[in-house]
Parts: structure tokens; C-alpha cells; sequence
């Protein structure tokens, strides 16, 4: 009798050392890698969430490792990460890229996650590739071109312009005015690259909608869009001073503060200008290319998405991560935070002053989708834009440089 019972306390005290092992927390480390720094905040906050999430319903500890480096270096990082054994978990590309990525199988098919089936349709073919299988999670779906100063304009009289003569006639009654009429930030290149994305938007898609498709055939040239130069340097010549030492951030700030009466940004810059003035009133318009209206349109486009490296060592939580970004609990208020559109059914949230404006010019057709150009001419037209600011370079050698950097681009796909 007693050897049972030894027994029986043996097998008890053991059920009892496993059960005390079963409840101890688990661990794990999620690398994730972001390039809207600016947001941090932000997304800081979400991490945090779901880390407390997945510790509540798993007993799983969290390690959350978010990375946010600088814009005009975060490609070339994540390429050094991706290409040398030490990819994150997580991370966000261009939209244009999503299918380079792919095909270098750094993506994993997303289709058959929950969140996929949230996603406006719309929104969901931005991150479909031929085969039909989605490969990233959306973030940024924005309409976007030249943030205003409401107040300034309605206080000089002034209505949103639809040609370039307009613009020049609005930028001399600002000056009147005593008002600069344009931000100037180019110390990041991706800032002065906006106004290329822009003017070259609005030129192809109002007057020469085959120039991308020949570009990519060899058969085009940017002597064909050179006129959009002509915008871009009115924007130079009456703009803020010492541009090349004042970066996004600071030139939204400046911007809400009535430093000039308009500023070439996307819309994701209204929180940090809503930060620096809570009480501004700030729209978007088009940016006028020439004097055909038809080519003063907004750009629509999904532009920031997240991916899920294919051989993350967590890849079953980088999954969740993902998804739990569209659950309908937390995902709304993750968006309006980042100032994000709507991108899913999920989103229930009422739209920023920005997004706001923008639905007036898309519900009037005036938005044309994001031409879709190789990463490395867009690096490019950012770097030229800031030469040409400085004066070290003319544009007739930009033209020439581009033309180049495009068959170079060509020749590597």
C-alpha cells in the first residue's frame, strides 16, 4: 500500500511540474521594418497592442522589434537585410514594387488570410499580381497633390487653379499678399520626387497615356514630358528658403504654420501638420501641369504595403500581426491615427480634412492611377530635382540621365 501510494504521489507531484511548465509564458521576437517614421508613434502604440493580445490569449511574451529608417535609406537597408540573411519578419515596400519583390521570392501569398476578404475591391487588385493572388496588406490607398492653405486662399481670393497660367497668376497674388506661395523641404530626395510623380502623372495620363509602356520598350524618351519642368521650376523659384537644409517634418510644421500657402506632399503629411496646428484648415488640389485642364488630376495610389518574408522563423505571428491590422476593434482607429483612407470594410472611421477635399475632385473623375516606374528612376528623378534646386545640373541633362537610368533599369528586368 505504501508503494502505491509513493507511487501515486510521484505521478502527481510530476502532472503537477508539467502543468506548472505548460503555464509559463512562451517567448518570441517579431522584426518588423517600416519607412514611415514620421508614424511612429503611432505604430508603436499598435505593436504594443498586439503584443498584449497575443500574450492575453496565447501566454506567448512578445518581442516586438519595430525599425523605422530614415526614407532616403530605407531601401537601400532593407536590401542589405533581405539580401544578407537577416530579413525582417515584416516589412513595407512600394506598392510598385510589390512585383519585383515577388519575383525574388521575398513575399508570401496572402490570399488566404482573413483580412483579404475586408479589402475593397479596388484596393485589394493594387496588391493582386497576374497569377491572383494577393501578396501584400495595403495601407496607404491615397488621393493626393498639393496640400493648401484654406485660410490663405480665401483671405487673397483665391480658387484652387486648373492650369498652369492660373498657378503663375495665383503664386504673384500670394506674394502680394506678402505669402510664399510653395514649401520648400528637399532635404530628403523623396520630397522633391513628389513633384516628378505628380507633374509626370498628370502629363501621361491627360496627353500621353502609351509614354510609360514605350519607356519600358526602349521606344520612349522624358524629351517628350519635358514641359514639366516648367512647373517644377516655378514651384523653385517661389518657394521657401533654404530648402536642401529642411526636411519633410519640419516643412510640414513650417507649413502649418503659415510659412507659405501651399506645400507638394501627400496627404499622409496631414497629422503632422494637424500636430503643429490642430486648428488649421488645410484641402488638396491637383497640381497644374500646362493649360489643359484635363491634366490637373490627383494621384490615386496605393503606395505604402506590408509583406511577410517567406522563411520569417515567426512567420505563424507575423500572420496575425498583419490580420490583426484589419480587425474591426482596432483597425480604425490605427488608420485615422496614421491619417490612412479607408482601405476595408472595416473602416468605419470619418475622414481627414485631406481626404475630405479629394473626394470632391474624384467623385469629378479628376484622379488617375500612380504610374507604375522602375524604383531606380524614381530614386533618380528625387536626386536630379535636388541638383536642379542647387543649380548643378540643367534639364536638358536630366532628361538625358533619365533616359538612361530607365534603359539601365530596363536592361536589369
Amino acid at each position: 500500500m505504501k508503494k502505491w501510494m509513493a507511487l501515486l504521489l510521484t505521478v502527481i507531484m510530476v502532472m503537477c511540474s508539467f502543468g506548472a511548465a505548460m503555464a509559463e509564458e512562451k517567448t518570441a521576437e517579431l522584426n518588423i521594418m517600416m519607412s514611415s517614421a514620421n508614424l511612429m508613434e503611432q505604430w508603436q502604440d499598435f505593436c504594443d497592442q498586439f503584443a498584449a493580445k497575443v500574450l492575453a490569449e496565447q501566454n506567448i511574451k512578445v518581442k516586438i522589434n519595430l525599425e523605422m529608417p530614415a526614407s532616403g535609406q530605407y531601401d537601400s537597408v532593407l536590401q542589405a537585410r533581405l539580401n544578407g540573411g537577416d530579413a525582417p519578419d515584416v516589412y513595407m515596400i512600394h506598392c510598385n514594387n510589390l512585383n519585383v519583390y515577388t519575383k525574388a521570392n521575398y513575399t508570401t501569398d496572402l490570399t488566404q488570410e482573413a483580412f483579404t476578404a475586408q479589402l475593397f475591391e479596388s484596393v485589394r487588385k493594387t496588391v493582386t499580381l497576374e497569377d491572383g493572388k494577393v501578396y501584400a496588406a495595403p495601407l496607404e490607398n491615397q488621393a493626393w497633390g498639393v496640400l493648401y492653405n484654406k485660410e490663405i486662399f480665401e483671405e487673397c481670393g483665391l480658387k484652387t487653379p486648373d492650369t498652369l497660367t492660373e498657378l503663375k497668376a495665383a503664386c504673384e497674388t500670394l506674394k502680394a499678399k506678402g505669402y510664399t506661395p510653395f514649401m520648400l523641404a528637399f532635404q530628403e530626395q523623396w520630397v522633391p520626387q513628389l513633384m516628378t510623380a505628380l507633374t509626370l502623372g498628370g502629363k501621361v495620363s491627360g496627353e500621353l497615356p502609351d509614354w510609360v509602356d514605350r519607356m519600358y520598350k526602349d521606344e520612349g524618351s522624358y524629351e517628350e514630358v519635358r514641359e514639366i519642368f516648367d512647373v517644377i521650376q516655378l514651384i523653385m523659384a517661389n518657394g521657401t528658403k533654404r530648402a536642401m537644409e529642411e526636411g519633410s517634418e519640419a516643412g510640414a510644421a513650417d507649413f502649418a504654420m503659415g510659412a507659405a500657402a501651399m506645400f507638394v506632399q501627400g496627404t499622409w503629411a496631414e497629422g503632422s501638420v494637424m500636430t503643429a496646428n490642430p486648428d488649421m484648415k488645410v484641402g488638396v488640389m491637383p497640381l497644374p501641369i500646362n493649360d489643359n485642364p484635363g491634366c490637373t488630376m490627383l494621384n490615386m495610389a496605393t503606395s505604402s504595403v506590408l509583406c511577410v518574408y517567406p522563411k520569417s522563423t515567426e512567420k505563424e505571428l507575423a500572420l496575425q500581426f498583419i490580420n490583426y491590422i484589419y480587425d474591426e476593434e482596432v483597425s480604425s482607429q490605427l488608420f485615422q491615427a496614421c491619417t490612412y483612407n479607408p482601405v476595408a470594410a472595416c473602416h468605419t472611421y470619418e475622414p481627414s480634412q485631406c481626404v475630405a477635399s479629394a473626394a470632391e475632385f474624384l467623385a469629378a473623375g479628376r484622379a488617375y492611377e500612380e504610374l507604375v516606374l522602375p524604383s531606380a528612376v524614381t530614386d533618380e528623378q528625387g536626386k536630379l530635382l535636388q541638383e536642379l534646386y542647387v543649380g548643378t545640373v540643367t534639364v536638358d541633362e536630366i532628361i538625358t540621365r533619365l533616359d538612361a537610368a530607365f534603359q539601365n533599369a530596363n536592361k536589369l528586368n
